[in-house]
């Protein structure tokens, strides 16, 4: 799975309606572009992609202050919708993705209901308890990756890194079952969006290109 899409529409999804320089900046406050391959290009072309896929629906507006062409603003379909969900939720699930796909479902978890988001990631836990146990079969922890040569220290990192990782995940679990954050259905939810013209502390310095995107 590709981070950049769960990204964009989660992006777009909070917004409501935005164009391709407010998703970017967006991605940017959240740190993205140091995580992912959440880069300018990346992003405008996933957003002009999703728009002929039907995911996202694309409107011209007025021309940019800038004087260039009139920019194009976003928002998403009920497909699009359907489909954010569906990654989102496989995102908090597979315990075998990449960091920046987990990065990614973790930044719309409260799109969810409480119960629904503790349900996948308990199923994320089991999910490495699993792929733990198949690992060792082969390689026995306690006798030290020294045992079966240098290649045993592969074997350990994996380990390692899934002890890690369910570990992390129970924490997070127990502070949703204590009532952390506010999740779909329960209020206000936290806008994790910046407004129109709201500055960036994150942003790297490049100027809007006419939002011509």
């Amino acid at each position: 799975m590709s981070a950049i899409r769960l990204l964009v529409l989660c992006a777009v999804r909070q917004h409501g309606r935005a164009h391709g320089y407010q998703i970017r900046n967006d991605l940017e406050y959240w740190g993205a572009h140091e995580w992912s391959s959440a880069k300018p290009g990346s992003i405008y072309h996933a957003l002009k992609q999703m728009a002929k896929q039907g995911v996202l629906l694309a409107h011209e507006v007025a021309p940019s202050t800038a004087g260039g062409p009139p920019r194009t603003e976003y928002e998403i379909t009920e497909r699009g919708d359907a489909e954010y969900f569906t990654l989102l939720r496989a995102a908090l699930t597979s315990y075998d993705q990449k960091l920046d796909v987990l990065s990614a479902g973790l930044g719309g978890i409260v799109d969810l209901e409480r119960s629904e988001a503790v349900s996948l990631l308990k199923e994320r836990v089991a999910g490495l308890g699993r792929w733990r146990a198949s690992v060792t079969e082969y390689y026995t922890p306690e006798a030290g990756p020294e045992s079966i040569g240098h290649i045993g220290e592969i074997m350990n990192m994996w380990v390692h890194s899934a002890d890690a990782g369910a570990e992390w995940t129970r924490g997070l679990i127990a502070r949703i079952e204590g009532g952390a954050y506010t999740f779909a259905g329960e209020g206000d939810p936290f806008v994790g969006v910046l407004a129109e013209g709201e500055e960036n502390p994150y942003a790297t310095g490049v100027a809007d290109p006419g939002d011509a995107h």
